[in-house]
């Protein structure tokens, strides 16, 4: 799976949240200053040429809808970061943001209560 660039993230994140939109509607979810119609228009294009995005005509319209999920795309870059910057080991990735963010030891308990739920859910789910 490709990299989006900031742009593309953006209105990826945009399109996650409405489910589906038209370009008005991805443009109406930026805060000022809001970029051009056309800006948007261009990089949504972009982005259905990428797959990241589908659309379907309605009349002289186009409905842009994710075609890849932001947990798959989230999977994805995450396997990278991991991969790229920290060996593969996510203990050394963990305890880089831990170091980074300052958390205490209540916080670190917590991420790991949450670790171990999804993991649990997951192995349910199974």
């Amino acid at each position: 799976m490709k990299t989006l660039t900031k742009a593309e993230e953006q209105i990826m994140q945009i399109l996650w949240d409405l489910k589906e939109g038209v370009v008005k509607q991805v443009v109406d979810r930026f805060k000022e200053p809001k970029p051009a119609y056309t800006t948007v228009a261009t990089v949504l294009k972009v982005l259905d040429n990428k797959g990241f995005v589908s659309h379907k005509k309605i009349g002289n319209t186009n409905l842009f809808f994710p075609a890849v999920s932001k947990k798959e795309y989230t999977k994805v870059q995450f396997t990278s970061l991991l991969k790229n910057y920290f060996n593969g080991s996510f203990p050394k990735m963990a305890t880089f943001f831990a170091n980074e963010n300052n958390l205490s030891i209540d916080q670190l308990e917590e991420m790991l209560k949450i670790a171990e739920n999804e993991f649990d859910n997951e192995k349910n789910r199974n």
